[in-house]
């Protein structure tokens, strides 16, 4: 349970990393839109070629009034002519283009498709599809105008442009959502990791400080009995030094590569009586009355040293931080499919801002308990352990006791 912690900026990286997902998420999105627009006025665009082209293979081969055909919701008419060279002689046969036989304009068409080898193509300058036919005896050439289609087809992409670009407004208030999503975690792993660091610090500071203080003592006293006293203090800091170390190796461990734990067939009723046991004398001289009531034979699956180690955790933070004179329960039982283990201290509430933190590294609900001993850790591993078996840990306060309840499947 440890102290109210300084928030760390950290806003410039965390700006920094939204930034980059907004961008990126924007840029493949527009790329995304862009391909879907180019497919679609690219499927547009073939399929206005076949309505005209269409036009072209029935007028060739018939001589009807008028063609129309189905573009969008309407009918509309492609305006055609078809002309027939017969020797030396040009008949325009059909179509709806008027006054265009015997002039300069009919000329240059049929000199520029007389110079071609191809049987269908675009006549850009004119806004003209031609097909030629040989029937032996006449050549047969049939026109159809584009200009239609080139202006449904700009239509077109002008309607799925603009779509994309009003898509793109909403869909950039989106990505910054979840840029706020997806970076939340890496801000509070951030976060967790600069406070690990400046209270892990803080912690070794001062053991350091008395461990260096007395050995300076030491290495200039002239007195037999206090040397005595500051080499017990040296042991004692040291001692709670070397706890601190190997419990942030642990975590570290721990988040490195999460370990599996051990699936054997354990009796957690035998592990957590051997626990209640060896922590009678440790609560006796603390002032508190230890108590429990553990269900026989409750099996899971699972780490023996590793499910000892998180009742240990939880008796200890009992004892360091339960009323003097209070009460310690330590309970265990079944609940459905479950086993349920709760550690219950009598003492002053844990306040409910508090609660969310308590597995936190280094929290502690009151600055002031940080003077009870422990590192602040204890939780932190308690929880590690948890995870590890698939179990929950979760804590809770009210009507005078602070409750630790650790619920995980039951061996099948």
């Amino acid at each position: 349970m440890s102290g109210r912690r300084k928030k760390v900026d950290v806003d410039p990286m965390i700006r920094g990393l939204r930034l980059k997902f907004v961008a990126v998420t924007m840029v493949l999105v527009t790329l995304m839109l862009g391909a879907v627009v180019y497919a679609a006025s690219l499927s547009a665009r073939q399929d206005l070629e076949r309505l005209s082209s269409g036009v072209l293979h029935r007028v060739i081969r018939e001589e009807p009034g008028q063609y129309g055909t189905d573009i969008g919701a309407g009918k509309v008419a492609l305006p055609y002519f078809t002309v027939d060279i017969l020797g030396e002689t040009v008949y325009v046969t059909g179509g709806t283009y008027a006054d265009i036989e015997d002039t300069e304009v009919l000329t240059a068409i049929l000199s520029e498709c007389l110079g071609r080898k191809e049987t269908e193509g675009l006549l850009p300058a004119y806004g003209l599809r031609y097909l030629h036919r040989a029937d032996g005896w006449r050549d047969r050439w049939a026109f159809v105008d584009i200009s239609m289609e080139a202006a449904a087809l700009r239509e077109i992409l002008e309607s799925y442009a603009l779509i994309a670009l009003t898509a793109l407004l909403p869909l950039l208030g989106v990505s910054i959502l979840l840029s706020w999503w997806a970076v939340a975690p890496v801000e509070r792993a951030w976060r967790q990791q600069r406070q690990f660091l400046a209270d892990a610090s803080h912690e070794l500071k001062t053991p350091l400080t008395v461990i260096l203080s007395d050995a300076d003592l030491l290495s200039g006293a002239g007195l037999e009995d206090r040397p005595r006293r500051w080499a017990g203090d040296i042991r004692s800091e040291a001692r709670r030094m070397k706890t601190l170390v190997e419990e942030m190796l642990s975590l570290a461990r721990s988040d490195a590569a999460p370990r599996a734990a051990v699936l054997e067939e354990v009796c957690l009723s035998d592990v957590a009586a051997d626990r209640a046991l060896s922590f009678e004398p440790v609560a006796f001289e603390a002032g508190k009355d230890l108590r429990y009531e553990i269900a026989p034979d409750v099996t899971v699956l699972g780490d023996g040293a590793r499910l000892g180690e998180l009742i240990s955790v939880l008796l200890d933070n009992a004892v360091k931080y339960g009323e003097e004179g209070g009460q310690i329960v330590l309970g265990l039982g079944k609940s459905g499919r479950d086993a349920v283990l709760t550690v219950s201290d009598t003492g002053d509430p844990i306040p409910p801002e508090a609660l969310p933190h308590l597995f936190e590294r280094f929290y502690r609900a009151d600055a002031s308990r940080g003077q009870r001993g422990g590192s602040g850790l204890g939780l932190s591993i308690a929880e590690a352990v948890a995870r590890e078996h698939r179990g929950s840990l979760r804590a809770e306060s009210g009507e005078g006791w602070n409750r630790f309840t650790y619920t995980m499947p039951l061996r099948r």
